[in-house]
This record gives structure tokens, sequence and C-alpha cells, in this order.
């Protein structure tokens, strides 16, 4: 197999930088009007049948012989076969990435609260946990049951009150690593389902598939898309793009190392984006020596070859401060501070979805093990989202209590607002709780 490297360079230093950063960066989930209209059919399907189209769908789209829906539910009994089916040291680093992200997102929880004034009034807020989760999951070869750990841990923990978990088994293949990783982390019910069908079912339910709350969890362009339309319906995690990775690095860590960090996220797919930012041109190019030397002995070359020649970038800054900046403008989806005190970087950055620190902490290790989630936003908009968590899977209600005295103070300034928008009947609820007074 022959693959070569043309990775794109950029120098922050010249005038049109920007622009070519922009177009570099520049991508978007494109569902085109027959995908979109394919997606609305199958929901409707879903929604006017039930499970005799899950079945039928999952006969068409996936070559499964199923006849019953029962042919696509898995029971508790085969989540915990699955685990006897995998080998010992997959159970014990299934178990061990388990129990540490079931450790870290614990220190997520929120605890209801509430507060009392002066005049007896109490405000306060109630956090309640999600009544039913759903959690997607790829399915076939392209399977994660890390996902499977990140998406359902911070729902249990959270309180959830069931996990339902879909997973399409194209040709019938399943793949025991994930039905183990859904048994460690106690999903409660498995439906062999996938693709748009799955994402329907999970939204408006079905005689078997019970309707969920939210569906986290990552799929294709007609999952994606499935998704986008039952939002509002219920809730979602994210619409996530293609996987990134920004490294940023003073010049001294092994340029093998980043390199492989690299391929890290360019083996996901082509459209997936690998960046490395240094102020040291000479490290730029050892780096680029290190990717052709290393890029044919991986064994998905190819696809690696296709996101670093298409999307990837070695870019020459100034110095440190002006990478920290770059990052800043890119937001990635995953940051790797390679520098010799990337503690004091860590206030300057401002906007990433995990920030690796120092050079001996490859991104690897937050996707399987570390602990804190991998379920992170892409495209830029980790200026304004976050990773997944167990606060995605509670809510928050606001407690307000009224003491005489507080709800008459309060409605004098309650009479006057409403009165000012021209709502009397508000103004007036407010004004009958006054003291002395009984409204108009």
């Amino acid at each position: 197999m022959t693959v070569s490297t043309a990775i794109a360079r950029l120098n922050a230093a010249d005038p049109d930088f920007a622009r070519h950063l922009d177009h570099l960066l520049s991508w978007e989930s494109v569902s085109d009007d027959a995908v979109n209209q394919r997606v609305l059919d199958i929901i409707k399907a879903v929604r006017e049948r039930g499970d005799a189209a899950l079945v039928e769908l999952t006969q068409r789209f996936d070559g499964v012989d199923a006849k019953f829906i029962d042919d696509l539910i898995l029971g508790r009994e085969r989540l915990e076969l699955a685990l006897t089916r995998i080998s010992a040291a997959q159970r014990e680093a299934l178990e061990t990435a388990a129990n540490r992200v079931r450790s870290y997102h614990e220190r997520q929880k929120q605890d209801s609260w509430q507060y009392t004034e002066a005049d007896g009034t109490v405000l306060g807020q109630k956090v309640t946990p999600l009544d039913r989760a759903g959690l997607y999951v790829p399915g076939g070869k392209a399977s994660y049951p890390s996902s499977v750990l990140m998406n359902a841990i911070p729902a249990k923990v959270a309180g959830v009150g069931e996990v339902v978990m879909v997973v399409p088994t194209p040709r019938g293949e399943i793949n025991e690593l994930v039905l183990a990783a859904a048994c460690i982390a106690g999903v409660d019910r498995v439906f062999t389902v996938g693709g748009a069908q799955a994402v329907a079912a999970l939204a408006y339910g079905t005689e078997s598939v019970p309707q969920v709350d939210k569906i986290v969890g990552p799929g294709n362009i007609y999952v994606a898309t499935a998704k986008r339309h039952v939002f509002g319906q219920v809730g979602i995690d994210m619409i996530a793009g293609p996987s990134e990775i920004l490294v940023v690095c003073d010049g001294q860590t092994d340029p093998d190392w980043i390199a492989m960090d690299l391929f890290s996220q360019a083996e996901h797919d082509e459209d997936a984006q690998a960046i490395l930012v240094s102020p040291d041109a000479a490290f730029l190019d050892r780096v680029a020596a290190s990717i052709g030397k290393l890029l044919p002995t991986m064994e998905r070359a190819e696809i690696i070859e296709k996101s670093i020649n298409g999307r990837g970038a070695l870019i020459q800054v100034r110095d440190m401060q002006q990478a920290i900046e770059v990052a800043n403008r890119i937001a990635p989806e995953h940051l790797e501070l390679s520098v010799a005190d990337p503690q004091a970087w860590l206030p300057q950055i401002r906007h990433a979805g995990a920030i690796f620190m120092g050079r001996h902490t490859s991104e690897a290790l937050g996707d399987y093990c570390a602990g804190p989630n991998h379920v992170l936003p892409t495209s830029g908009t980790a200026r304004f989202s976050s990773p997944l968590g167990v606060y995605d899977f509670q809510k928050r209600s606001s407690i307000i209590f009224c003491s005489e005295q507080g709800a008459s103070e309060l409605g004098h300034t309650a009479s006057v607002l409403a009165r000012g928008e021209s709502l009397t009947a508000h103004a007036r609820s407010a004004e009958y709780r006054i003291l002395n007074e009984k409204g108009n």
C-alpha cells in the first residue's frame, strides 16, 4: 500500500492566515434533501406502525432475519453472558475504565438547595434526574464499548430511572464488548435496532420500546438527522461533527509522540481533523518527518492519509502566547498542551472540550479510561458547549414559597412591572395578596 502526506503548513504571520484557517476549519454536516426525506419517512412509519415498522426497517437496512420484535430484544441475561465471552484482560479494562468514569462523574452530582429570606420567603432549586434516557450505540465492526460507558454511567450516577440502549447488529453481527460494557454500566434494556428508526422509537415510543426523555450517543448522518428532527419531542446531547485534536507544543516533545497523537484522531474517519501549533519551525519539520515515517505502519493508513492531507495542518506561530490565541480561536474538541508547564497556560485557555496537560497525557487516555467524559463539543461549539456529564441527565425546578409579608412586598414590585406590560390580570393577581389591599 502506498501512502503519502501533504499536510498543510500555515504561518500565523501571513496576512491571509485567518482566511486560510477559516477554510481549514469549515465543515458542515450536510443532510441533503434526499436524506432528510428518507429520515422523515422512517420517523412517520415508526410513529404510525410502531414495532411492525421497526422489524421491517431492521430487516431492510441491517439484513437481520427478524420476524417479531422479540427477536430484537436482548435481556439482562444476554448482557451478563457477554461478560463471560470476552477475555479476562478485556473485562478488567472495562471494569477499570468504568470505575474511573463513575468516580469522576460522582463529583458532578448537583444537589437541591434552598435559602430563606428575612421575611420568611423561601427560594431554591430542586434537582431531579430524568425518568428515562436513550443511548444510541453504533453497531457492527464500528462499535465503541467506551462510548457505552461514557454515555450510560453519567445517566446512572445522575439517578436516571431507566437507561435504554439501541444498537444495530448488521447481518446479525453482535459485538460482545459493547454488550459487556452495557452490563457493567448498568444499562436496563437493549434493542438491536439502529438508524433513524431507532431514534424515532426512542423519541415517540412503540408497543415495546419505551419513550425516553433524552437521546444521547453518536451515529451516522441518518442518526444525526433524526436527532435533529425529534429534538423538542425529546432532548438530545448534541449534533457532533468529526473528531478533532489540536496539539500545542513548545517543540520539546518527542515528534513521534506528537505524530501518533495526531493519528489518534485522524484514524476515526476522513473528515477528522488533526492540527499541531508550535512556535518552533524546525520542530514542525521533525513532526512532518515522523508523520511520513510512521504513516505506512498504521492499520488505518488510508483513512489517516486522507484526514491529514484534507483537513490537517502544521501551524507556526510567533510564540506560545500566540499559540494559545490560535487554540482559543479554534475551540477544539481535544486540546493537548504538550509543554513544560501546562498549568501556567491553563488560565488562558477559554475554549476547549477537554484539555490534556503535559507531554505524557495523550488524548487516547481520555477516550478510554482517564475518567472525564469523551463525548465532547466539536466544530468550534466548545465556545458555548460542555462535555456530556451528570448534569445532562438532571433537570432543575425553581422553588418559590412566599410568606404573607413576602407576597405583600413582592406584590408591589410585580404590580408595577405587570401594569407596565399591560398585563392587568398579572398585576391584580399580585395585588390581591398585598396586605390591607384587595385590588381593583
